[in-house]
This record gives structure tokens, sequence and C-alpha cells, in this order.
């Protein structure tokens, strides 16, 4: 748990060791805090187009971006809709690179049957009040499988101590605030229920919108 969905971000670039002159491939139609995190630790972010059905990055675009710079490629998964991750995944694979899941907007989203954040090297989630699950305030998360990733993150968001009385090394306070979790830790027994129930009503406006250019069929 972090304090914000952009230091979510932020230490996860970090954590992947993004720093100035590294670039990160993202979409360019993301919230400006997909990019600025980026540049907040000193990176640059490569845009590469998205999709025109589904507005994600393109994979079919993406290997032609990828240079000797880049550190990096963050997928973001906009509205609650997955990128197309398994040949995003396949590109990076092949060229060494993490990919950092930019998650913000799409907590409880699935992908082949897969939760997002967890399909990269690390998944970032907002719980801004603006979010299908949302703390008492804001805060953020970050998920991973790497296991020394996930104890260097633990370190960075907290100043970069190891215990009280050790720093390892330099770094903000970035935490959870201790409420927020509680809040948090009951909304999200709640949480399948409530995107179920979107779902629904998202259903219903289709279709009676669905004559309408433009409006999905589902």
């Amino acid at each position: 748990g972090v304090s914000t969905g952009t230091d979510a971000l932020a230490l996860s670039m970090k954590a992947c060791g993004v720093g100035p002159g590294d670039e990160v491939i993202t979409a360019p139609n993301s919230f400006i805090a997909s990019a600025g995190a980026v540049a907040m630790v000193g990176g640059r972010p490569e845009f590469v187009d998205v999709d025109e059905e589904t507005m994600n990055l393109d994979p079919e675009r993406l290997e032609g971006a990828v240079t000797s710079r880049t550190k990096a490629i963050m997928p973001v998964h906009l509205t609650g809709q997955s990128a197309d991750m398994d040949p995003i995944l396949e590109a990076a694979g092949r060229h060494g690179i993490p990919v950092i899941e930019d998650a913000a907007q799409s907590v409880g989203a699935t992908y082949h049957g897969r939760r997002v954040g967890g399909l990269g090297r690390l998944g970032c989630f907002s719980l801004h009040a603006l979010k299908n699950l949302h703390a008492y305030g804001d805060a953020g998360v970050i998920t991973t499988n790497d296991e020394a990733l996930s104890q260097w993150l633990l370190k960075a968001r907290n100043h970069g101590m190891r215990d009280r009385d050790t720093c390892e090394f330099w770094s903000a306070n970035d935490r959870m605030d201790t409420l927020h979790a509680a809040v948090c830790g009951v909304k999200l027994t709640y949480l399948d229920d409530w995107t179920r129930e979107r779902r629904e009503i998202a259903k219903e406006f289709c279709e009676a919108l669905r004559d309408l250019v433009g409006v999905p069929d589902e």
C-alpha cells in the first residue's frame, strides 16, 4: 500500500531502474499521471498510439518504438478495459524489458480470466475517490510476484528504511495511511459484487442506446 496511484507508478519506475535518460513506452491518451510518473524519476515517456477499437496501447506499433534506451513498457488498462497483454508481454520478453501495468482505472478487471495487475512485473492501482475501489481519501497499491522487488518497495515507500534505526537508501514517505488501509480492507469484500452490478447497469445503457453510432454492443 502506498499514498497515491501516482506514487505507485513512480516507485515502480524506480524499482525497475528507470532514471535520467531512460525511455518508458506508454499510451498517449491516459491521465497525465502516467507520463508524469516517468518524468518524476527523470525518464522520458515514449508514446505509442492506441488501437482505434479498444483505445489501449496497440501491440502492433510497440516493436518499432523499442530502442536501446527503453527501460520499461507501461500499458494502461483504460477505463476498466485491459490492454492486449499477451503480445505486449511477448515483445517485452524478446527485449528483456519489464512491463509495468498502469491499472489505476481497472481494479477488478480481467484479461483472459486473469486479473490485471498480476500480468506484468508490477501492477499499479489508484484508490482515489473516483475509482471503483477507493480509500477514505487518496491511496494506491503496487502488486508484484517478484519477492526482491516487493522487499525493495516496502523500504522505498518508507524513507528507504529497513527498520526503525537503519536506512539503506534515500527515499520519500509514500506509505498508505492506516485508516485508508482499514477502509479498503472492508470494501474489498464487496468489490466483486459491486463490479457485477456496474456491468449490469452498463449493459442496460448499451441496450437502450444501441442504435446510436459509437455505442458498443456490450
